[in-house]
């Protein structure tokens, strides 16, 4: 991986940060701007990763409400961020992929701190 300050890690190619979010400020979960905003400053400052272009984020899924709200695909040089926003739910889930190491510490504590979420459930894979 990438950048990775472990040493017993150097043959990893990547990894994966799942962040599920649950009792989100429903206006910033309902928000195509603040979603846009939300993936650049985790992009640009917090896992300082290179955008490749602009970020997607329709606004689907409204045969249910459960479905019904706006995803998010963002490619970054090293992968993507993607994320999923259920405005019925009032949760997101979103995953970050990279090949180069990023603070999944850091990454997390944002999101939860961004989105205002109440509780939140993260998990960490590492990709061989």
């Amino acid at each position: 991986m990438l950048h990775n300050p472990n040493p017993h890690e150097a043959d990893y190619f990547g990894q994966e940060l799942i962040i599920n979010l649950y009792d989100c400020d429903l206006a910033k979960i309902a928000s195509e701007k603040e979603i846009r905003k939300f993936v650049v400053t985790l992009c640009d400052d917090v896992i300082k990763m290179v955008r490749h272009g602009e970020a997607q984020i329709p606004h689907f899924g409204h045969d249910n409400p459960i479905t019904s709200g706006y995803s998010l695909v963002q490619l970054i040089e090293t992968s993507s961020v993607t994320g999923h926003f259920s405005e019925h739910k009032r949760s997101a889930y979103l995953n970050i992929f990279s090949c180069a190491w990023f603070d999944a510490e850091k990454a997390a504590a944002f999101t939860q701190d961004f989105f205002g979420a109440k509780r939140v459930e993260v998990t960490l894979l590492k990709r061989p």
